[in-house]
């Protein structure tokens, strides 16, 4: 069952801020609001972070850079806005507003509640509160409340498709089928183009065990919108439960080609196609929700069932074993690996298993009325092969498994930062943040060659590159200079040729040993020389996060190898040393140390390079990830929203991802 949540209006409530004094104020506010009425949001950020730093009173710019990194999906970095709004101005009702809805999508329901409470207190004639508050009443199953908040925001906006939707669902919950389909009538007479009440009514005639009047609905549902998973999904379901099997699978087809990493779509999928006898693709489809979940206990159990049904005894065993582990009090799957056991000729230990599984369901019996999923598991009459729906046990909190979950992403750290060969200065905007430093400036003046410190190759035309390699090569003809050694392996290692470039480094250092920035680009070269045997090796290791807030080291073949990061984290020191304050250098240590595995380590450098740069957006993003990975995910969440404020559009996708477990 899917709420119809809450819904950030921007353009009406961007007419009533109050407008500023100062042009350049005016400015920036018209374009941010600009930007995030388009849903530019980033763009946005950027504005009113200028904003803030222009008059730190400005209660306005933070409160719409919450509402931008909102929908980014960063919950946490909207709520410290919304926060740092109302300790500017206490009374700003939409700030109370806003961050309660921030709170329900992040589970903090008492406190989204208290913030409604004063939101209202303060505009008690705002009826879009109570839609709010309905439906933060509705996440937190107080449906008799919900369903009085949806009947007071009704009395004044009585044309809302969404608040009829939302008090139908209330309604359903509470057990009252015939006030549901009243409401999801309303809602559809209302707005016959929206799939979503269609995909609702469709329910309660499952329910009534009405499977044609479903099917009507989910095909009405489709046809709106050809792409809709949870319509495909139903329909699959109500397919399957009229015995049309092969249709079933067309639907879940259809999820996973919009959808590939959809676990309960695969979960199903294999499910069906085990009882259709296409063990092979069954097993696939384990494997890959495996993948996404493992700690999906029934996958593990069914997937062993399979095995068996092939005779591969041990590997049943196996994940039997798993789904104990992750269940304890999983009385079937000691039976069954009872059973295995008995296969494999282990005779004590089946008789171990089949004793510990008689003693858990008799556990449960003594305790029948205990609906906990653990007590459940022990409970000899339930089925573990069946169909599951949004709303199944299997999909509720204990198991960690929604609807729409996808497949692990390799999650790269930003990677080091060096001087490269460049083309002529870009423009910058008035007031961008960027990290200043007169040393950086004036060793960049003295070089032949437009440079730019930056993490990534800049594009250079061949024309303009071999005019640099023509420049450098008549300079060294005269005179074998460090500064002009330098420039040639700068152009060097841009086009791969990685010894030529080391020997001009290690020149250039031995006639120039206290140039901080020789040390920088030789320990940077030394790394990316590393990286590049290794990725023809299929060696990258990477840092990998999975659904279920996991996070682990993958190397991407399992032929591994251990590279020695030692002399790039040697040069990277003597920077340092010689230039304590230049921040760079810690962030590259960072890198380096993570790629070493030290990843306590890498967190002191990253640490260091942000005290002496606030503004390092790229160093926040790396100590976030490598947080996350260290499963301190509150404080990897912050760096993250921080480093996406500091510009880096990437941070939005992982704290969408990783750092709010949407709420059903």
């Amino acid at each position: 069952m899917k709420i119809r949540a809450f819904t950030l209006i921007i353009a009406g409530i961007l007419s009533t801020v109050s407008l500023f004094g100062q042009y350049d104020k005016q400015q920036f506010f018209y374009r941010g609001r600009q930007f995030l009425i388009e849903g530019k949001y980033v763009q946005a950020i950027e504005n009113f972070n200028i904003l803030s730093q222009l008059d730190t009173t400005l209660y306005d710019a933070y409160f719409f850079r919450g509402i931008a990194k909102y929908n980014l999906g960063d919950f946490l970095g909207a709520q410290i806005d919304f926060d740092k709004t109302l300790s500017i101005n206490p009374l700003y009702t939409p700030a109370y507003h806003y961050r309660a809805i921030t709170l329900s999508r992040t589970g903090k329901y008492d406190l989204a509640l208290r913030d409604l409470e004063e939101a209202v207190d303060l505009r008690p004639g705002y009826t879009g509160l109570y839609f709010s508050r309905g439906v933060t009443y509705f996440l937190s199953q107080q449906f008799d409340k919900a369903v009085q908040d949806f009947n007071r925001f009704l009395r004044f906006e009585p044309k809302v498709p969404d608040a009829y939707l939302n008090r139908g669902a209330s309604y359903l919950f509470l057990g009252d089928t015939l006030k549901a389909l009243g409401d999801y009538n309303t809602a559809i007479s209302l707005n016959r183009f929206d799939p979503e009440g269609y995909i609702r009514r469709s329910r309660i005639h499952v329910l009534r065990n009405d499977n044609e009047k479903a099917i009507d609905d989910l095909n009405h549902a489709v046809k709106l919108d050809s792409t809709n998973s949870f319509a495909l999904f139903n329909r699959a379901l109500v397919r399957y439960n009229a015995k049309d099997i092969m249709g079933a699978l067309g639907d879940l087809e259809k999820v996973l080609t919009n959808d590939p990493g959809n676990a309960l779509t695969l979960y199903n999928r294999a499910l069906i196609r085990s009882q259709i006898g296409d063990y092979n693709n069954a097993l696939e489809d384990y494997d890959r929700v495996i993948s996404i979940n493992p700690n999906n206990v029934l996958a593990y159990y069914n997937r062993a069932a399979l095995f068996m049904q092939l005779g591969r005894y041990r590997d049943a065993m196996d994940d039997y074993s798993q789904a104990i582990n992750l269940y304890p009090d999983f009385a079937n799957a000691y039976i069954n690996r009872s059973y295995v056991k008995n296969q494999l000729g282990q005779f004590n230990s089946a008789k171990s298993d089949y004793d510990i599984a008689q003693k858990k369901i008799r556990d449960y019996k003594s305790r029948v009325g205990d609906t906990t999923m653990a007590s459940a598991l022990a409970d000899t009459t339930k089925k573990f092969d069946r169909l599951l729906t949004l709303d199944a046990d299997f999909a509720k909190k204990d198991f960690n498994n929604e609807l729409l979950q996808y497949r692990d992403v390799d999650i790269r750290l930003k990677p080091l930062f060096k001087f490269r060969a460049a083309p002529e200065g870009e423009m910058l905007m008035a007031l961008q943040n960027r990290y200043e430093d007169k040393e950086m400036q004036s060793f960049i003046s003295s070089l032949s060659l437009p440079v730019r410190l930056t993490d990534s190759q800049p594009s250079i035309e061949p024309k303009l590159l071999q005019e640099m390699r023509d420049l450098v090569d008549g300079l060294l003809k005269n005179r074998q200079d460090g500064k002009s050694l330098f420039a040639k392996a700068l152009i060097e290692s841009g086009g791969k040729q990685f010894n030529t470039a080391l020997d001009c480094y290690n020149r250039a250092i031995g006639l120039e040993p206290d140039q901080t920035f020789y040390y920088i680009n030789r320990g940077a070269l030394q790394s990316e020389m590393i990286d590049f045997i290794s990725s023809i090796e299929s060696n990258v290791q990477v840092l990998t996060l999975d659904n279920a807030g996991a996070t682990r080291a993958k190397v991407q073949d399992q032929a591994t190898r251990s590279y020695d990061y030692t002399p790039a984290i040697h040069d990277m020191k003597k920077a340092a040393a010689l230039s304590p304050e230049f921040p760079y250098t810690y962030y590259n240590l960072g890198n380096l140390y993570c790629m070493s595995n030290d990843i306590p380590e890498a967190i002191v450098q990253y640490t260091k390079a942000i005290e002496l740069y606030a503004g390092f957006g790229e160093a926040y993003y790396n100590r976030g990830l490598v947080l996350i990975y260290l499963r301190d995910k509150e404080k990897g969440c912050i760096d993250l929203s921080k480093a996406g404020e500091q510009g880096i559009k990437d941070a939005y996708p992982v704290i969408k991802k990783y750092c709010v477990k949407e709420q059903p």
